[in-house]
């Protein structure tokens, strides 16, 4: 042997980062099952179960190619990294550069040599020379860059149907009493089963933790999703848990799939005319675009970024958040119930029920920030951090974002089927039937008109306060649901 190859949970991928150029005669393998990514926090359990099990399936994978494989238990990945170590001391250690600052620098501090982490379209430089000649970090602007650098859904140097963004298109309600296609299910084999034993956890059979089930996901939404998937992707219904969404962000995210894949796939299915321009750009704008600029963000605004509370929002994080019978709002109730089935759901819920909450009720950013790290397949730090800090709470003063996303609960009751059963009236800011959403909402804006009535994308709703006659009541009713959510009653 010449090197070992530490191959991360996230790395899982045989043709990129540092296994793209191995040799089985000359690479020794190496993955850590570390006590402090399996035990060290309350992790969603069917999270635990597909990171590990996806890992455990792929070092398999290995072994079948011909490669020496050391799938190691320890403390820590460096503890791990040292336990090989011992049987192969003058061994050089390889790694593709890892995705979170922490993994970085105690790789670093251990000798490990690093290759570039090519799991992204946007290497780290280049997305560093963007962002530090921008007055203000629009993440419309780097799609844009990244439509034209990456000549997709291009005609010459404008954009295919005559838009970049077709967002406005992509906004209805959920129909009534809609199904739509069902999703695949994945049959869980000996490795599954052996994980699942190992963490007493009884995996649903939502997500496969394989490189060929990845595939198969890819192919059902192309084949079966993606056509419907721009005009509903903000919708939120009981119907049907993920509607037409690709449920492909574990695979990108842990490496089962490279991005290159999925829009390789999507732009072919666009190129036969049988994919509408809304839900193709919709689509593609997610990957190339928002997972593209988060990731780039995240490196780009350094490892104190996640501390900040430009809002000084200081409440524990609630009991709803870990309970759903914790609230009386269906909205919550029925989010935090798929949550705690499948560690799921899509970016509307997280971003306009569970962030908006978290944000209009000041609950401490870095509170939420854990949470939402421990409850999510898909959470990688390098995802969570800026999308939380940045958009989901507002937390880093508007860095990212130029404005809140604070809401009431009129766009609740739009875009979702969760108020009409709920015992709460989106309609209502005060009074005892007044949706806690639409209380806060307004308790907020008047909490923070300081900060915001010079924002031009804050101003209108901040002067809407001056029309508000029952403002006094509201902040008593305010007051009344911020100690009934602290409860557990509201």
């Amino acid at each position: 042997m010449k090197r070992i190859i530490y191959v991360p949970f996230d790395h899982l991928h045989r043709k990129f980062g540092a296994l793209k150029d191995s040799d089985p005669k000359h690479d020794l393998i190496v993955l850590v099952e570390s006590a402090r990514m399996t035990t060290g926090r309350n992790w969603h359990k069917e999270r635990l179960f597909f990171l590990i099990s996806s890992a455990r399936h792929f070092a398999k994978s290995l072994e079948d190619e011909g490669f020496t494989v050391e799938y190691v238990k320890a403390a820590t990945t460096v503890a791990g990294l040292k336990i090989v170590q011992k049987n192969y001391p003058k061994l050089p250690i390889t790694c593709a550069e890892p995705s979170s600052f922490r993994h970085f620098e105690a790789l670093k501090a251990h000798g490990v040599v690093f290759v570039e982490n090519d799991f992204f379209l946007t290497p780290r430089p280049l997305f560093h020379s963007w962002a530090k000649d921008q007055k203000s970090y629009l993440m419309e602007s780097f799609y844009r860059k990244q439509r034209t650098r990456l000549n997709i859904l291009m005609d010459g140097s404008e954009p295919v149907g005559g838009s970049w963004n077709f967002d406005k298109e992509n906004r209805l309600p959920p129909p009534k009493k809609y199904e739509g296609p069902k999703y695949l299910e994945h049959q869980r084999d000996e490795i599954d089963n052996q994980v699942a034993l190992e963490i007493s956890h009884e995996p649903t059979t939502t997500w496969a933790t394989t490189r060929k089930g990845a595939l198969a996901q890819l192919k059902n939404f192309i084949d079966n999703h993606f056509a419907e998937f721009g005009p509903l992707e903000d919708a939120m219904t009981t119907d049907n848990w993920a509607l037409h969404h690709s449920l492909l962000s574990p695979y990108l995210n842990n490496g089962l799939l490279h991005p290159s894949e999925v829009i390789r796939a999507a732009v072919q299915a666009f190129n036969t005319g049988s994919i509408p321009i809304e839900s193709a750009e919709g689509f593609i704008r997610q990957v190339i675009g928002w997972r593209e600029y988060v990731n780039g963000m995240y490196w780009f605004l350094g490892p104190n970024y996640r501390e900040n509370n430009q809002l000084n929002a200081t409440r524990k994080l609630l009991p709803l958040f870990s309970d759903p019978d914790k609230t009386e709002m269906n909205c919550i109730k029925q989010t935090v119930t798929d949550i705690n089935d499948r560690a799921w759901v899509h970016h509307i819920p997280r971003l306009m029920l569970l962030s908006n909450l978290a944000l209009i009720t000041g609950t401490n950013p870095q509170e939420f920030l854990e949470w939402m790290r421990e409850v999510f397949i898909d959470a990688s730090e390098w995802v969570m951090v800026p999308n939380v800090i940045g958009m989901g709470v507002h937390a880093d003063g508007g860095t990212m974002m130029t404005k809140p996303y604070a809401a009431g609960g009129a766009y609740i009751s739009r875009m979702s089927n969760y108020c009409k059963p709920c015992v709460y009236d989106p309609k209502l800011r005060v009074g005892e039937k007044a949706c806690p959403f639409t209380t806060l909402y307004w308790d907020f804006l008047d909490r923070h008109k300081a900060a915001f009535v010079k924002n031009h994308r804050m101003s209108q709703q901040i002067f809407g306060l001056n029309r508000l006659s029952d403002l006094p009541q509201l902040k008593v009713r305010a007051t009344d649901v911020l100690e009934g959510l602290e409860a557990g009653t509201i």
